[in-house]
């Protein structure tokens, strides 16, 4: 899985604000706003096509939290992302 190209992140404040461009944009209109760990599992789906596992490490050895609670705000924010048609598989 990864998000379906034609959407943009920007760092605005201390947020980051995704908006869809081109095509996409007529089929995802608004902003998904996120915050310093949305942003991070975004990029990371971004560039690649990470599996949830991959995604709890990376989270882990990035911020101070257990395997368990990554793991559940992972499912949590790829659900989100899938039930807004913003992911893809590859």
């Amino acid at each position: 899985m990864r998000i379906k190209k034609g959407f943009v992140l920007e760092k605005v404040g201390e947020s980051y604000l995704c908006c869809a461009t081109g095509k996409l944009a007529r089929e995802f209109s608004g902003f998904v706003r996120l915050n310093e760990t949305g942003a991070f599992l975004w990029k990371m789906l971004e560039s690649g096509n990470p599996d949830v596992d991959e995604m709890v490490k990376n989270m882990t050895d990035e911020y101070d939290i257990s395997e368990e609670i990554a793991r559940g705000d992972i499912n949590a924010f790829l659900k989100k992302l899938e039930e807004n048609r913003i992911l893809e598989e590859k």
